[in-house]
């Protein structure tokens, strides 16, 4: 199907959903790479900066193609992290109405509303299933593209050290070595991107001293204003920056940084450690998904402080089931 169908139309436009990260980026890319035709790369939000080491990533934009002929969406297949394409009429209209092909990764139920083909499997990363589909369609997959592909896996495995990772996902990048793309070159570039400014250092400490602690401790979450987002995001990701080291406060097993907007909607990031593997499931209760250590939810109308009860309310019986395991 993958092959066919990247071969099959004049043009084509690739779909980040609202929530960009490595494994997405490098999807996108990968496949970009593998198109013989004209491509554009979509993303409904501005990338964050600490993804520019993905070589490419400027061509991404927010100007949807309407133009295209065809949709590849990669690392999704939820229709609450496509909202905001989704409420555009127009946006709506042109993926209603053209060929578009769907490739997830994620354990979450297809729900998108529009027709569409896909390719869903559970895998570590997207990118290691495009990989996957690539070889068996017989699609050339060049060095840039072996690169992208070997990015977006280590980006959604922390470094190939999750316990989703698999003998067949060390196989591939050994054979992603082979085809040119080298993990220090990519660890050299996003290691220069992760670097901090001393003004986001000490915003950094400024977080950690807002973590609360529930449920004797089993839970920290952090609450992240609109302001603040403002101000940090382009330079970090206020995630990115402290929800590794919330997971790593002893006696933590969750982890949950809670962003909110002036028009009512509020995101949230969670971790679990490897013994709760229950992060896709909690995010499930907000509408969202991801994977068992690492999901992310969605959700409108909602206070700060109502997520915090609805978190322990989901959290409490989640404890007491890895308790009696």
């Amino acid at each position: 199907m993958f092959g066919d169908f990247i071969r099959k139309y004049g043009s084509y436009s690739i779909i980040q959903a609202e929530n960009p990260d490595g494994d997405s980026l490098g999807s996108a890319l990968a496949i970009d790479e593998m198109i013989e035709r004209p491509t554009t790369l979509y993303c409904p939000v501005n990338l964050p900066g600490y993804l520019k080491y993905f070589r490419g990533a400027d061509r991404v934009t927010v100007d949807f193609d309407f133009s295209a002929e065809a949709y590849i969406i990669v690392d999704t297949a939820a229709e609450i992290l496509l909202s905001k394409l989704l409420n555009e009429p127009a946006i709506a209209n042109r993926l209603y109405s053209a060929p578009v092909l769907v490739i997830d990764h994620h354990e979450t139920e297809d729900d998108l509303p529009f027709p569409h083909e896909k390719i869903i499997e559970v895998r570590p990363a997207c990118s290691e299933l495009i990989f996957e589909e690539a070889k068996k369609s017989d699609v050339k997959i060049t060095t840039e593209g072996a690169e992208d592909i070997m990015g977006g896996i280590m980006s959604d495995t922390l470094g190939l050290t999750t316990s989703s990772v698999t003998a067949r996902t060390f196989e591939i990048m050994a054979e992603l070595t082979e085809l040119g793309a080298s993990v220090a070159e990519i660890e050299d570039r996003r290691r220069v991107l992760m670097k901090k400014s001393p003004r986001i250092l000490d915003y950094k400490a400024d977080l950690i001293k807002k973590i609360d602690y529930l449920l004797d401790g089993r839970l920290a979450t952090v609450h992240i204003p609109f302001d603040e987002i403002q101000e940090y995001s382009n330079e970090y990701n206020p995630n990115v920056l402290i929800l590794e080291e919330m997971r790593m406060v002893e006696g933590v097993e969750v982890a949950v940084a809670i962003k909110t907007y002036p028009d009512g909607k509020l995101t949230g990031k969670i971790r679990t450690e490897s013994d709760f593997p229950f992060a896709e499931e909690i995010a499930a209760s907000f509408g969202g998904g991801g994977h068992k250590f690492a999901a992310g939810f969605r959700v409108y109308d909602m206070s700060y402080e109502d997520v915090l009860r609805e978190l322990v309310k989901v959290i409490v019986p989640k404890l007491e089931e890895s308790e009696n395991d």
